[in-house]
């Protein structure tokens, strides 16, 4: 396998291109005939990206953002080969790094965040990345994955009303009353709710488009991934819990994730945890939540996978879950 490097000059950006070869070691894990061609675009997660934000709204950060054009065609390879640095070469550099100079891509297939210290930084990445791929300076973040991000001095508020009215007007609920809670909690949804069937399609669709406004709406997060469970068996009943999930949308359309400089920035984490909460399988269901300064950016909502016997050990599987996240 060839390599190519660059070795630096002391003129600014001069450079010549060195080429070696080294050999591949060990055996391709993709199977010829079922996924050896499939190959995959890096995704950052978005609690990644949430956790980015913040980080950037404390320290007074710059965040920008490029797009890539045609991504998927300035590839070389057909397959996704993985290499490993042979022995005797180091990186240098890594411990001598300070604060002074600081820079972070945050990638999401053909959409790049460029987080910087510096705008020179920033502008020295981009010319680079557009010497090499065809790209598109977006500039300061204002429209990420289909959700508005607003940037002020010492503040990033990340909403998705233009997505929650798009979705609105998809299930006619743009002229719907609107509720103050997303879901009746006296209401027990379990399969057996209801005998009249709906659309499975209409219902699987409504639940989607509601996932993707998880993104910045922790607090449907909940009601969301209960009604989840009941994609292949949805009645009637599951379809107006959903709807009911819209109203409360509906009255709540510019809610969104604020992020801003604070005095005690500091991580926290929280668990919980229901009891015997799916009537089906007796199983409860965990959630965490973990902020920076006074904005969350990772949360869950996730049904345990064992039957717990007490309401200690159901607490204790739920402090797991959200340990393992933290690490």
């Amino acid at each position: 396998m060839k390599t190519g490097g660059q070795t630096k000059s002391q003129e600014c950006y001069r450079s010549e291109t060195v080429q070696s070869e080294v050999g591949r070691q060990g055996v391709c894990s993709n199977v010829l005939g079922v996924d050896f061609s499939e190959t995959s675009a890096p995704v950052a997660r978005i609690d990644t990206v949430w956790m980015l934000l913040a980080l950037a709204t404390q320290k007074g950060w710059l965040v920008h953002q490029m797009d890539v054009k045609s991504t998927f065609l300035n590839g070389y390879l057909k397959e996704e080969i993985f290499i490993k640095q042979p022995q005797g070469f180091v990186v240098q550099g890594k411990k001598e790094k300070n604060g002074d100079k600081l820079l972070v891509v945050s990638l999401y297939v053909d959409d790049l965040l460029v987080i910087g210290n510096r705008l020179e930084l920033i502008d020295k990445f981009k010319e680079e990345m557009k010497g090499v791929f065809e790209m598109t300076d977006l500039g300061e973040m204002t429209f990420f994955l289909g959700m508005q991000v607003r940037q002020k001095q010492n503040e990033i508020f990340v909403c998705q009303q233009k997505y929650a009215k798009e979705v609105l007007n998809k299930f006619n609920m743009e002229a719907c009353k609107s509720t103050a809670t997303p879901m009746d909690q006296k209401e027990k949804i379990s399969k057996e709710n209801g005998v009249e069937k709906v659309d499975d399609k209409l219902y699987r669709s409504l639940i989607v488009c509601l996932m993707y406004l998880i993104a910045t709406r922790p607090d449907i997060m909940y009601v969301v991934s209960l009604l989840s469970r009941y994609m292949n068996c949805a009645s009637e009943i599951h379809f107006q819990a959903a709807k009911r999930i819209l109203k409360y949308v509906k009255g709540t359309v510019d809610y969104g994730m604020k992020s801003s400089q604070v005095e005690d920035f500091n991580l926290h984490g929280y668990s919980d945890s229901d009891w015997v909460e799916c009537t089906n399988d007796m199983r409860s269901t965990s959630c965490y939540c973990f902020s920076l300064d006074s904005r969350i950016f990772s949360w869950c909502s996730k049904k345990q996978k064992i039957v717990a016997q007490s309401t200690a050990k159901v607490e204790y599987v739920a402090a797991t879950t959200a340990t393992n996240q933290a690490l």
